[in-house]
C-alpha cells in the first residue's frame, strides 16, 4: 500500500513553471531518490510534500494515519533549547502520551482509578507501545549520538553549535520521529564516514519510506530503491538501484541522440529535394508534398519544450601539466598538531608522521575533530607546527583548497567581484580570466557578481577554477566536493585522475576517494596509520580488524558484559543502546497496577523479582538468536574474504552495507539479552 501518492503537481516560482505534472507514489519500506540538476525543483518539492510549500495544481494524499518528518538544509529555527530538548520535540505525541500517562497515574495513585480510567490508561499505554514503548527517550536520543554527537553535547544549547552541526541536530530530530514517510535534504552534508554508514544502515532498518535528495552517490546506491526523475519541469520514475537508473539513463540518451541524427539526417534530405526541385514543374507536387511533410514533422527535442528549457551547464577542466618536483613532495617527521594556545591547547595527533611522494594521490580520512583539517592546514603553511619537522622537496609548488574557500578574497579590496579576483589570484588578463570562468559556469554576469553575494557552490567553483591556473604541482585539498552537484564531481574526478602531480585529499565522497586515492592515510587514535591501496582496500582492513575485535571480546567479557559494554561505550548503529531510564520503570509499574484493582498504581513499588518462566525462555531464545547472528556474520566474514566482492566501488559498498547490517544484527541480539536480564 502507497503511503504517499502525487498526482499531477505542479508548481510555478516568480512567475514561471518549476514543475509539471509530477506523478509517483511511494510504499513502504522503499527509498526514493529525487534526481536532477540544482535547481531543478527538488527542494521544493520535498517542501510540497512535507506541506510547507503550497501545490499550484494536482493531488497529494498521505494514507491515512501516516506521520511525516522533514529534514532539509534550514538550521533549526530554536536556539535556546538543549540538543536533547530539541530532538525529542520532534516526537510530540510521545510527549503528549507519556503526559496523559502521568496524570492518569496520579489520578490512580490517588485512589479514584474507575474501570473507565482503567480503560483511558490501556489505550494510551497500548499507543506508546506501538511508538517503541517505553525507550522511545532513550532511543531519540541514540539518533543523535549515532550522527556524531557525544554524551556530553546533548544537554549544550543548540546557540553553542556550529553550523554543520545544527544541521546535524535537524537530521536527528527527524530520524528520532518515527515517521512513516521520511522526507531528507541532503541529509549527507556534514556527516563523517563514520556516521554515513551509520545513517545508511538505520535508513535500510527503517519501516518507513524515504525519499531523499543527496549527492554522495555511494549513499545513494546504498540506500535506494528508486528513482525520481526531475528536468526541465517534468518527472519521471524509475524502478531500480541508483546506478541501475545512471545506466538506464545513458541508454536512453544515446538512444535519443541517434534518433535526433537520424531525424536530421532525414529533414536535410527532404530540404535538399525541396531546394532543388520546388521550382520544376515536374517535381513541383512532390516537392509541396515534402514542404507538407517537414510542417507536420514532430521534431524530436533532448529537451523538453517549457520555459526551463534550457540544457544545464556541466563543469569541463582539466589540470595543466605540472613542472617536475623532487621524489618527496614533503616529509612530516615526529610531529605534534594542536589546536588553541597556550594551557588551552589541546593536542590532536601526537605522534604524527606523513609523507607524500610525486604522482602520489593520497587519501586522508577520519572522523570530524579528529584533526584533519589542522593537519593539512600546517601541512599548507596555514598553520604553525607545535612539535616535529616539516621538510618540503625541491621545486614543490603545493596548491591549498580549504573547506569554506576562505582564501577567495584574502588580500583584495572590499566589494571585489569574480573577475577582479580571478585576475588578481591569476595575472590573466580580463579576457582569458573570462574564458576561465565561463568553464566554471560563470558567464556573462555572474562574473561580475561580488565575492560575498556567491553562494557555497559559486564559492566552491571560483576555488576550483583560481586552483586549476594556478599550475601548482601538489595539491592539498579539504572537501573539495562540497556544494558540487553529481555531474560537478564527477568532472573534478576526472581531472584529478589525470592530474600527473601529488595530491593529498580529505573527503568524505566515499566515491571520490575510491576514484582517486592510492593510498590511505586514516586519523586513529591520535595518531596516523598508512594503508596501502585505496578506499576498499582500507574497508577491507577496516573490517576484518572489527570482527577480530569481536571474535576477542566475548572470550574476554563474556555475552552479558560484552553487551553492557557495547552500551557504555556508544557502541552500535545508533551509537549506543537504549538502557531503561527511572521513569520508564515507575511506567511499567503503574501499567502493572493498572492490569490489577482500582488504587493499585498507589500501592506499587518496586521490589526484587525472580525471573519469571517467561522470562527465562526468552533469556534462552535471546542466546540463541546470538549464536545464529554471530554464526551469519562468520560466514559473511568468510564470503568477503574473496576480492570480488570489493571488485568495484558498488560492490565495495555493497558489502559493507551487509557487513555493516549483520554486525548489527549481533549487537541487537546482545542488547535485548542485556534487557531481559536487568
Amino acid at each position: 500500500m502507497a503511503l504517499l501518492t502525487a498526482s499531477d503537481l505542479h508548481k510555478d516560482v516568480s512567475g514561471r513553471p518549476l514543475l509539471r505534472g509530477v506523478s509517483f507514489k511511494v510504499e513502504r519500506r522503499e527509498r526514493m531518490t529525487l534526481a536532477g540538476r540544482n535547481g531543478a525543483g527538488k527542494t521544493t518539492l520535498l517542501r510540497m510534500l512535507a506541506g510547507e510549500s503550497a501545490i499550484d495544481r494536482g493531488e497529494l494524499s498521505v494514507a491515512k494515519g501516516a506521520r511525516v518528518a522533514l529534514h532539509d538544509q534550514r538550521p533549526p529555527r530554536q536556539r535556546d533549547v538543549p540538543l536533547r530538548e530539541y530532538v525529542l520535540s520532534g516526537c510530540a505525541e510521545e510527549l503528549r502520551i507519556e503526559s496523559e500517562l502521568a496524570r492518569l497515574e496520579a489520578s490512580m495513585a490517588a485512589g479514584s482509578a474507575d474501570e473507565a480510567l482503567l480503560s483511558r490508561y490501556a489505550r494510551e499505554q497500548a499507543l506508546l507501545e506501538a511508538r517503541g514503548g517505553y525507550l522511545w527517550r532513550d532511543r531519540a536520543s541514540a539518533m543523535a549520538r549515532g550522527l556524531g554527537f557525544g554524551e556530553e553535547d546533548l544537554d549544550r544549547a543548540l546557540a553553542t553549535f556550529s553550523g554543520g552541526e545544527l544541521t546535524r541536530a535537524s537530521l536527528a530530530r527527524a530520524l528520532a520521529t518515527g515517521a512513516d514517510v521520511l522526507l531528507l535534504d541532503e541529509p549527507t552534508n556534514h556527516l563523517d564516514i563514520q556516521s554515513l554508514e551509520w545513517l545508511e544502515q538505520t535508513l535500510l532498518g527503517l519501516d518507513a519510506a524515504v525519499v531523499v535528495v543527496a549527492h554522495d552517490r555511494w549513499f545513494l546506491e546504498a540506500i535506494g530503491t528508486s528513482v525520481l526523475e526531475i528536468e526541465a519541469t517534468r518527472s519521471r520514475y524509475f524502478a531500480g538501484s541508483w546506478h541501475q537508473w545512471r545506466k538506464e539513463r545513458a541508454a536512453r540518451e544515446l538512444a535519443l541522440g541517434r534518433a535526433i541524427a537520424a531525424q536530421q539526417q532525414e529533414i536535410a534530405r527532404m530540404e535538399r529535394f525541396i531546394e532543388r526541385f520546388r521550382y520544376k514543374a515536374s517535381k513541383a507536387r512532390q516537392a509541396q508534398s515534402r514542404v507538407k511533410k517537414l510542417a507536420k514533422l514532430e521534431r524530436i527535442e533532448r529537451w523538453p519544450i517549457s520555459d526551463r528549457s534550457a540544457p544545464a551547464r556541466s563543469l569541463e577542466f582539466s589540470f595543466s601539466q605540472p613542472g617536475r618536483s623532487a621524489r618527496v613532495i614533503f616529509e612530516l617527521s615526529d610531529g605534534r598538531i594542536e589546536v588553541g594556545d597556550g594551557r588551552s591547547a589541546r593536542v590532536l595527533l601526537d605522534p604524527a608522521e606523513l609523507w607524500l611522494e610525486r604522482g602520489e594521490h593520497v587519501s586522508l580520512v577520519g572522523a570530524n575533530g579528529a584533526g584533519k583539517t589542522t593537519l593539512i592546514e600546517t601541512l599548507a603553511g596555514r598553520r604553525e607546527l607545535a612539535a616535529g619537522k616539516l621538510s618540503t622537496g625541491h621545486n614543490v609548488k603545493i596548491g591549498y583548497l580549504s573547506q569554506h574557500g576562505e582564501e577567495l578574497g584574502a588580500g583584495g579590496p572590499p566589494g571585489e567581484r569574480v573577475l577582479e579576483a580571478t585576475q588578481r589570484a591569476t595575472g590573466l588578463t580580463p579576457g582569458k580570466a573570462r574564458a576561465l570562468l565561463g568553464r566554471f559556469l560563470f558567464s556573462g554576469e555572474e562574473a561580475q557578481k561580488p565575492l560575498e553575494s556567491l553562494s557555497g557552490g559559486e564559492r566552491r567553483r571560483l576555488s576550483l577554477a583560481i586552483l586549476v591556473r594556478s599550475g601548482a604541482n601538489a595539491l592539498i585539498l579539504d572537501e573539495p566536493t562540497n556544494h558540487l552537484d553529481i555531474e560537478s564531481r564527477e568532472a573534478l574526478e576526472d581531472a584529478l585522475r589525470a592530474f600527473t602531480g601529488a595530491v593529498l585529499l580529505v573527503s568524505h565522497d566515499r566515491a571520490l576517494l575510491d576514484a582517486v586515492g592510492t593510498r590511505t592515510v586514516a586519523v586513529e587514535d591520535g595518531t596516523l596509520r598508512s594503508y596501502a591501496g585505496g578506499w576498499p582496500e582500507y574497508v577491507r582492513v577496516r573490517e576484518a580488524r572489527a570482527g577480530e575485535a569481536r571474535v576477542a571480546e566475548p572470550a574476554r567479557a563474556g555475552p552479558v558484559a560484552g553487551a553492557r559494554a557495547g552500551a557504555a561505550n556508544g557502541s552500535g548503529p545508533a551509537g549506543s543502546r537504549p538502557s531503561r531510564a527511572g521513569h520508564s520503570t515507575a511506567r511499567e509499574r503503574g501499567a502493572r497496577a493498572a492490569r490489577g484493582t482500582p488504587g493499585a498504581a498507589a500501592r506499587a513499588m518496586p521490589r526484587p523479582q525472580e525471573p519469571s518462566k517467561n522470562r527465562l525462555r526468552e533469556q534462552r531464545r535471546a542466546e540463541q538468536a546470538i549464536e545464529a547472528a554471530e554464526a551469519a556474520l562468520s560466514a559473511l566474514e568468510h564470503e568477503l574474504a574473496d576480492p570480488a566482492a570489493w571488485a568495484t566501488r558498488y560492490e565495495s559498498a555493497k558489502s559493507q552495507a551487509r557487513h555493516t547490517a549483520a554486525r548489527r544484527a549481533v549487537e541487537e541480539a546482545y542488547a535485548r539479552l542485556e534487557s531481559l536480564i536487568d
